[in-house]
């Protein structure tokens, strides 16, 4: 009889912990105070203690020291993600930048509400977030660093443990955060949607919530039109059943929304543009820095509800439009590297916003722009939401990659790349470029004083390459990844992050005094030079009054000037 009794007692302590309201932090203050990370980590093992449903995971470390966790939420209770491939596997990242903690709590709420079933479980869904992506930046708390946030009261800061924007690191990957974060992703098989949770700047309106969702275009024909005229449509209409309105994110720096705006262009240096990569359906959430911060942690977590549910049913018609997608880019197919907004094609979009204007400023002696939010209104403007490509490349067969350029090869490798190496010596033609201009950042942005405006010239050759360099094929599921990073051209290339600039210097060169004569003896021998070099004198007077231009003219265009300088050393292989 005592040993039912202590059954009995137990079944019922248990199934009294499983049905209390496991209140987060957030709920039991004041609605305007957010969760350190020890407490978010706390509850998390605590829902990992008490539901089978609920799982969290540690995966490699962050910049602060301390690993990357994930929590996931299993209905079928087996963790067993290779037996699951069938369902929608939906990644949501919260804290990218510290400041900006409505993910965070409402993340809490929401593992929480699956785990306690006060909201339909999905079937179909395995549901993965990272509790707190930039570690370093939520333990540097404060309460200032948000000049222009409403709330919470304390936050964490934008850079994280080594001042690094994390949101502008996924494609050179420069932190631990994003090289574990890589890890994450594929450790899921590239999950099909992709939510990663902010919280806006910029212009003042009446949406609570925006979102920006990946660039249709660059995201893939199929799949990108799919995201744009049925899915998306979709959550936002549940949205609206939750009496939530949404917009587009309010891409506005200069001027107000009434004047229009575009789509935000998601290159592969932010989450969005990086998950693109792989055909990850890809939502931005941006509520509005200036509503009360307890409303913007509901919208946030509207937003990932009914993501859910959308997923949960249209499984088939989601992955099936993501394989159809991948059948765009094979070889000999052109791929658009650079985009810009296709201003022909605008869109009329109802706005919820408010009058704004100019006044005097009381700090500077300048105007300064103001909202009226006693002005609310609702009037049609311009979107410009279709971007066009600016320059195209002709997928190839494949890229060769020499074994000395070890770091290009390991991110290839860390983001799962399929490769072969060379048995032996080979001869392969190959497609080469060579730079021949650039532009480069002033200024430090993000660790790195990267290029832009990138122009190559291509060229045929037979080149040996050694035993053991590497063959990355394009026949592949992370064919973009390939194109985006390898492709000089490309706006995020490599080649534009600073991974090749040892090529742009010379490491040769010669002494004036010593080579005239050797300058003089080859132009004896190759008249057809020299009567090039008197052409270029006679047409170009800046050259013309430049002798040791001249010199090097001649030194340039002779075999002594090295091969190395400028070739970028990645070769295509189109046949």
């Amino acid at each position: 009889m005592k040993v039912l009794s202590l059954l009995l007692l137990i079944s019922l302590t248990s199934l009294a912990q499983k049905n209390n309201s496991y209140p987060t932090f957030f709920e039991k203050g004041n609605g305007n105070q957010s969760a350190d990370y020890a407490e978010v980590m706390r509850f998390y093992n605590q829902l990992d203690a008490d539901f089978e449903t609920i799982k969290t995971q540690t995966f490699g470390l962050t910049d602060s020291g301390e690993p990357l966790s994930v929590v996931i939420f299993d209905t079928d209770k087996t963790f067993d993600y290779q037996s699951q491939s069938e369902k929608i596997f939906l990644l949501i990242n919260n804290g990218i930048h510290a400041g900006e903690t409505d993910g965070i709590d409402a993340s809490m709420q929401l593992f929480r509400d699956l785990a306690l079933k006060r909201i339909t479980v999905p079937k179909n869904v395995v549901v993965i977030a990272i509790p707190v992506y930039n570690i370093g930046g939520l333990l540097n708390r404060n309460s200032t660093s948000r000049a222009n946030q409403n709330g919470p009261e304390t936050y964490g800061f934008r850079g994280n443990a080594r001042n690094f924007d994390l949101n502008r690191d996924f494609i050179k990957s420069d932190t631990r955060n994003t090289q574990t974060f890589t890890q994450i992703f594929h450790h899921f098989f590239c999950p099909d949607i992709f939510i990663d949770n902010h919280v806006s700047n910029g212009a003042d309106y009446q949406y609570k919530l925006t979102y920006i969702m990946t660039e249709p275009k660059r995201l893939g024909n199929n799949l990108g039109e799919f995201v744009k005229t049925e899915m998306t449509p979709a959550i936002v209409k549940d949205l609206q059943l939750k009496k939530v309105e949404s917009t587009p994110y309010v891409n506005v720096w200069h001027g107000t929304p009434a004047d229009g705006f575009a789509q935000f262009s998601d290159t592969p240096r932010y989450a969005t543009g990086y998950t693109s990569l792989f055909n990850t359906i890809g939502y931005v959430v941006e509520t509005h820095m200036l509503k009360p911060y307890a409303e913007r942690v509901k919208v946030t977590y509207d937003f990932m509800v009914s993501t859910i549910n959308y997923a949960d049913k249209n499984v088939a018609r989601i992955k099936n439009k993501r394989a159809q997608n991948l059948e765009q880019y094979k070889a000999n197919h052109s791929y658009p590297i650079r985009w810009t907004i296709d201003s022909s094609k605008v869109e009329k979009m109802t706005f919820l916003g408010y009058e704004s204007g100019y006044k005097k400023s009381e700090v500077t002696n300048g105007q300064r722009l103001y909202y009226d939010r006693n002005k609310p209104y609702q009037k049609e403007i311009s979107f410009y939401g279709t971007y066009k490509p600016t320059k195209a490349i002709s997928i190839p067969k494949a890229y060769v990659i020499p074994q000395g350029q070890w770091k290009v090869i390991e991110l290839l490798k860390e983001n799962k790349l399929a490769f072969t190496r060379f048995a032996q010596d080979t001869v392969i033609k190959v497609e080469r470029y060579r730079i021949e201009d650039f532009k480069t950042a002033k200024t430090a942005y993000e660790g790195h004083y990267p290029h832009n405006n990138t122009v190559v010239s291509t060229s045929i050759d037979e080149v040996r390459f050694r035993q053991g360099d590497y063959l990355f094929q394009t026949n592949q599921a992370g064919v973009k990844y390939l194109l985006e990073t390898l492709e000089p051209e490309a706006v995020d290339s490599f080649f534009n992050w600073n991974f090749f600039d040892t090529i742009l210097q010379q490491k040769e060169g010669y002494s004036d005094y010593v080579f005239e004569d050797t300058a003089a003896e080859y132009l004896k021998q190759h008249p057809e030079l020299r009567a090039q070099l008197a052409q270029k004198i006679k047409e170009d007077k800046a050259f013309a009054e430049n002798p040791d231009a001249q010199l090097d003219w001649v030194y340039k265009n002779s075999p002594l000037y090295e091969k190395a300088h400028l070739q970028y050393p990645v070769f295509r292989v189109t046949e």
